[in-house]
């Protein structure tokens, strides 16, 4: 007999039957008290100018209008900047920043009172110079808006002056809205004295307390924020809904009234940030045999006007700017511009994927130099005994992705089906084809050391049911089964007796945010030590009452044996709690090992690397640009998978998810600085029409983490995202056939139809 719903087993998502019914709540299905308000944002219709003026008159004598917050409402600190630099306003004061950014908010009877109220604001704005990108930022004499990063190791001049072979380039990397389901949305509830509850869609609900009570000017303790469950998040929850749940809690302590603020999809688009833009300048040295000797590369990235997580991501930008692949010597530089756009965030990968397409074009750029297929690169470049040291100073030891390649390789067929392709191509005609398979290696934790910590609070009642709540958030993504999944394992229970409840900062304090798939790592084992911490009393309780020693105690599927004997869980427990045995704990776990100097661009800033690879295949009409994915192969590394179904779905959707990025989803401003691409009738996100025609995704089933992680897994949440350069990879072979390869095309990120027929007839007039 086993545990229903031990790690390891193929388990459906907690809430999957809810999710697919209709049944499951989201923060806009709590039901409203009687009384409760709608806020609505104004914003500027300027890029950047001082404010002159603000009639709201006429916004106040609109219909079922209550009043208005504008920074001048502001108890305490008019700042909500994630990382305390001061520079992120609830509102501005005095000068506007980006065009879209909230200048007030309009509190009414109901959304649509209030959203119709902020259109009837009069603002006058002088108009001050703009710059929306990163190079034109450069030029303009703009700030970093944050402290650049620098990683260096052995000597670049040299070795790109003893290089027998030496290419520069420059590759422009778009950027990427989350597009998640449910869109930002805080529903705030007064207290008495201080406090206010907030209920919000956030992937940090310890930000979010932090930040209210920064506003509101009162202690953490007098916030509460609470969150069942997230339509999605991606990223764009980490930091972005600080201004919403600062909202909806200073109007509902002004009006005491409860306040919900939910932004229709337009303005969700135009007020909040994105997954950053980025232009690179890199220079590969290389021996004729396609092998790196030296890289040296800029990093430039739109961060927006205040700093947000700028400068964390365009680090971990550099971090993974070297992929699989050895550089024997290398200088990465990072410039995290300040530009007159919203703020840019986190995003799944978390300025991950913007350095491995980097590693990967240079790669790509020496393949066709050399007149090489691709793949024979990648290998010869990769992580190996003897190249093992990483830009940052930290050793690969765990690589295991000769054999993850090699795998996928063999069962991909690639190798004959490439020749097919390059047979196909051959023969001229309108549509080409591509293939690509490329890696990802990809580090594991938060950057910032102090975030990798997590705690979880287990209660066993005396009926032997369990309550588990720990810090992270759920937002389809299965960190909560997975959790429970470790709990039942622990005390030999089905995991239907666990009830998994809302993360709420009143139960686990100070938790990181769920993200940089850490979720199940931190609180997996955060909620095991808690376990671990009960089940050490049950078992000295044990021994007392029966005579036995501790290794006599042994809790089987549904049952305790303790000796000879074997009992009930529940009366078992039963008996413990009669005894006044302590039947709860709140456990915690920090991220042993890692360590980072980032002054001097060393350390080991990851506990461990995880591992995949793609094999991607694409057929490029040449006449219009447009491409169809017709087949992909992965093999990815979870190591000992906690939820293999689940991960699979992870996987499947992270490399969905990525190929969006790379090939369809495409943000515009326009001269203004009004962003054009606002809603998802001008942002294409991938369809089900646009999946591939032939979808095979593995797990490497013989991986298990070096590491101590939960159960030996590794994370999955942000690594399959990369695999989708794969696809970028294949239409650029695609589009190179037209010149019989002899070019690398240089496509620019994302890869729209309109960008890969200009890169075919430029080719083609070339030729």
């Amino acid at each position: 007999m086993s545990v229903k719903g031990a790690p390891h087993q193929d388990l459906a998502h907690d809430s999957a039957a809810k999710h697919v019914t209709g049944r499951a709540d989201y923060t806009d299905d709590i039901l409203e008290s009687i009384g409760t308000l709608h806020a609505y944002l104004g914003l500027s219709e300027v890029a950047h100018g001082r404010i002159t003026g603000m009639d709201l008159s006429e916004v106040l004598a609109a219909p079922g209008v209550v009043g208005v917050l504008t920074a001048a409402d502001i108890p305490g600190a008019n700042d909500i900047s994630p990382t305390g630099t001061g520079d992120d306003p609830v509102f501005p004061a005095e000068t506007v920043e980006f065009h879209g950014q909230p200048l007030f908010a309009v509190v009414a009877k109901s959304r649509d009172a209030a959203r119709r109220a902020a259109a009837r604001a009069r603002v006058e704005i002088d108009p001050l110079p703009h710059v929306l990108d990163p190079i034109g930022a450069i030029e303009a004499g703009y700030p970093d808006v944050t402290a650049p990063l620098k990683l260096e190791r052995g000597e670049v001049a040299a070795g790109l002056a003893g290089s027998a072979h030496r290419i520069k380039g420059r590759m422009a990397i778009g950027g990427q809205d989350h597009m998640y389901l449910e869109g930002h949305i805080a529903f705030a509830m007064p207290g008495e004295d201080e406090d206010v509850v907030v209920y919000s869609s956030t992937q940090h609900p310890s930000e979010a307390q932090h930040m209210v009570a920064h506003v509101l000017g009162v202690p953490s303790h007098s916030v509460v924020i609470n969150v069942r469950r997230m339509g999605g998040g991606f990223g764009g929850k980490e930091t972005q809904m600080n201004l919403f749940a600062a909202v909806a809690a200073l109007a509902a302590k002004k009006w005491n009234r409860p306040v919900k603020i939910r932004p229709d999809r337009d303005q969700d688009m135009i007020a909040t940030g994105k997954r950053h833009d980025f232009v690179a300048d890199y220079e590969v040295g290389f021996d004729g045999e396609g092998r790196i000797e030296a890289v040296e590369g800029l990093f430039a990235a739109r961060c927006g006007f205040s700093a947000d997580l700028s400068g964390p991501v365009t680090d971990r930008a550099l971090f993974h700017a070297d992929n699989a692949y050895f550089y024997p010597h290398v200088r990465l530089r990072s410039r995290p511009m300040k530009t007159n756009t919203v703020s840019n965030t986190a995003f799944r990968g978390f300025g991950g994927p913007q350095g491995v397409i980097v590693a990967e074009r240079m790669i790509e750029e020496i393949a066709y130099a050399l007149g090489r297929d691709p793949l024979e690169i990648r290998k010869a470049n990769f992580y190996r005994p003897g190249g093992d040291v990483t830009p940052y100073h930290q050793v690969v030891e765990d690589n295991i992705l000769e054999r993850i390649v090699g795998e996928l390789e063999a069962s991909s067929q690639y190798q004959a089906r490439r020749q097919a392709i390059l047979d196909d191509n051959a023969k001229g005609g309108i549509l080409r084809r591509g293939i690509a398979l490329t890696p990802v290696k990809f580090g594991i934790s938060f950057t910032a050391t102090w975030y990798n910590q997590a705690g979880a609070l287990v209660h066993v009642y005396n009926d032997g049911s369990i309550m588990l709540n720990h810090g992270g958030t759920e937002m389809g993504q299965g960190l909560n089964i997975k959790v429970a999944q470790v709990v039942a394992e622990a005390f030999a229970v089905d995991i239907d007796r666990i009830k998994i409840t809302r993360t709420t900062t009143e139960k686990v304090p100070n938790t990181s945010a769920t993200a940089a798939s850490s979720g199940s790592d931190l609180n997996g084992m955060a909620a095991l030590d808690a376990c671990e911490q009960i089940k050490a009393r049950l078992v000295d309780f044990a021994c007392e009452k029966w005579g036995v020693d501790a290794t006599e105690v042994e809790f089987l599927p549904g049952r305790v044996k303790i000796g000879a004997e074997e009992i009930g869980f529940d009366d078992f427990i039963r008996q413990a709690y009669v005894a006044r045995v302590q039947l709860s704990a709140a456990g915690f776990y920090k991220t042993p090992k890692i360590h980072w100097n980032r002054d001097k661009g060393q350390g080991r800033p990851f506990y461990y690397f995880a591992y995949g690879a793609a094999c991607s295949e694409v057929s490029v009409d040449t006449l219009t640009g447009e491409y169809r994915v017709d087949r992909v192969d992965i093999l990815h590394d979870v190591g000992r998978s906690l939820n293999p179904a689940v991960d699979r779905g992870q996987v499947e959707g992270g490399f969905i998810q990525g190929v969006g990025w790379l090939t369809s989803e495409e943000l515009w401003w326009d001269g203004d600085g009004r962003l054009r691409t606002h809603a998802p009738s001008t942002y294409k996100i991938p369809l089900a029409s646009d999946r591939p025609r032939i979808f095979n995704v593995a797990l490497a089933e013989w991986s298990q983490n070096a590491e101590r992680t939960i159960k030996r897994s590794k994370a999955v949440g942000e690594p399959p995202l990369m695999l989708g350069i794969s696809v970028f990879e294949a239409i650029s072979m695609a589009v190179a056939s037209v010149a019989d390869y002899r070019e690398c095309p240089r496509l620019d990120a994302p890869a729209t139809p309109e960008r890969v027929l200009m890169a075919i007839e430029r080719l083609r007039a070339e030729r």
